[in-house]
C-alpha cells in the first residue's frame, strides 16, 4: 500500500510523512524530490532547460512509480510518499501506473487555509545562496494559484482532505494513520491495467458525429487521447473486441460488425512490447446517440468529437499517423497495413 501526501508547496508534508512512518507499523519514507535531484546527473542539461518542473518529464513520472513497486517489491509494508501533484494527468498516469502493479494508493491532502499556507511559506527554511531564498519562497508562492484551481476542479475527488492548519505534524499524521487504518481514506479509484509482459493486439474503433468529427477519449490510466479501444481479449475476436471496449467505455452498444480499415504494426519500444493495432469504421452516432455517451470515472476522464486538424493536437504522433491513414482508408473503401503508423511499401 502507499499513502500518499498531497497538497500544496508549504503545507508540511514531508515533516507529517516522517512523522507518519513512526505511526504505521512497517512503513517507510519515499520522497520523489530524490528522483527529481537525480535527473541532472541522468539527462543533458538542455533536455533538462527544456521544462520548468522535472514532473513534466515523462521519465520522472515512470521513475517514481517503478522506484515506488521496487521498493515495495523489496521491503512490503506501506509506503509513505509526499509529493504535491497538481496535474490531474500526472496524478491519474501515476495512479494508474501504480493501480497497474496492484499497489492501493490512499490519497491525503493536506489542505491548510490560504492564509496559513502563505505563513508557513513565509517562515519555510530555504537553501543558502544569494537567490535561493526568493526562488525557493516564489517558487511556493507561483504554485498557489495551481493548487487553488486544482482544488476547485479534481483534486478532492477521490483525497481524503485534512485540515492541518492549527495542528502539529505529528497530531495530522496521528490524523492520517486513524483515517487509513479506519478506511475513511479510501483506495483511490483508479482503473487496473495489467502493463503487458508481451506484444498484444488491440482494437479500436473510430465512431464519428453528424460532422464527420471522431471520437476521442481521454483514459485516465495513460497519458495522451486515445480511440475508444482496448486489448483483445484471449480467444476474442479483435472486431468484437471493439465493440466490447465501446460499449464500457461509452455506453454505446453497436449493432453491426465495425469494418477494418488500418492494421499497423507497433514496434517495440521499452518498456513496452508493441504489437498490431487495429482500427475499425463503428459508423456515425446521430446527434441523439452522441448526447448518450457515458463515461465511468475510473477509467476515462472525458470525451470530445474532433476534427482531423485538432486530433493532431491531442494524440501522440504515432497516433495520430494511425488515425490519418484510417480516414484515408476510410474515403477510399479499402484497409491499409502500416508498420509504425506508415504504409508499408
Amino acid at each position: 500500500m502507499i499513502v500518499w501526501i498531497n497538497g500544496p508547496f508549504g503545507a508540511g508534508k514531508t515533516t507529517t510523512a516522517r512523522e507518519l512512518i513512526e505511526l504505521i507499523p512497517n512503513s517507510t519514507l519515499f520522497d520523489p524530490e530524490v528522483i527529481g535531484g537525480a535527473l541532472p546527473h541522468l539527462l543533458p542539461p538542455k533536455h533538462l532547460a527544456e521544462v520548468g518542473d522535472f514532473q513534466d518529464l515523462p521519465i520522472w513520472r515512470r521513475l517514481v512509480i517503478d522506484t515506488a513497486a521496487a521498493l515495495l517489491a523489496e521491503l512490503g509494508g506501506t509506503l509513505v510518499v509526499p509529493m504535491t501533484l497538481l496535474r490531474q494527468e500526472y496524478r491519474d498516469e501515476i495512479f494508474g501506473g501504480l493501480a497497474a502493479r496492484r499497489i492501493a494508493v490512499r490519497h491525503i491532502l493536506l489542505a491548510p487555509a490560504e492564509t496559513i499556507l502563505r505563513e508557513r511559506i513565509a517562515q519555510r527554511e530555504v537553501p543558502e545562496g544569494p537567490d535561493g531564498e526568493l526562488r525557493t519562497r516564489q517558487w511556493a508562492y507561483d504554485h498557489i494559484e495551481p493548487y487553488r484551481s486544482a482544488l476547485a476542479s479534481w483534486l478532492t475527488a477521490d483525497a481524503h482532505l485534512v485540515d492541518n492548519g492549527r495542528l502539529t505534524p505529528h497530531r495530522t499524521a496521528a490524523r492520517i494513520a486513524e483515517a487509513v487504518a479506519s478506511g475513511q481514506a479510501p483506495v483511490s479509484d483508479i482503473v487496473q491495467t495489467p502493463e503487458p509482459t508481451a506484444e498484444t493486439l488491440a482494437a479500436g474503433v473510430l465512431l464519428f458525429d453528424e460532422q464527420d468529427r471522431v471520437l476521442l477519449v481521454d483514459p485516465t490510466y495513460k497519458a495522451g487521447w486515445e480511440f475508444p479501444g482496448g486489448v483483445v481479449e484471449p480467444g476474442e475476436a479483435p472486431a468484437r473486441a471493439g465493440m466490447r471496449e465501446v460499449a464500457e467505455e461509452t455506453g454505446i452498444r453497436l449493432e453491426d460488425v465495425p469494418r477494418l480499415l488500418v492494421v499497423d504494426w507497433e514496434p517495440p519500444a521499452p518498456p513496452g512490447y508493441g504489437g498490431l493495432r487495429l482500427l475499425f469504421d463503428g459508423g456515425r452516432l446521430d446527434s441523439a446517440r452522441a448526447g448518450r455517451l457515458l463515461l465511468p470515472g475510473p477509467e476515462l476522464r472525458g470525451w470530445r468529437f474532433v476534427t482531423e486538424e485538432e486530433a493532431a493536437e491531442l494524440l501522440p504522433p504515432v497516433r495520430y499517423e494511425r488515425l490519418r491513414w484510417a480516414l484515408r482508408a476510410r474515403e477510399r473503401g479499402a484497409a491499409l497495413y502500416l508498420e509504425a503508423g506508415i504504409p508499408a511499401p
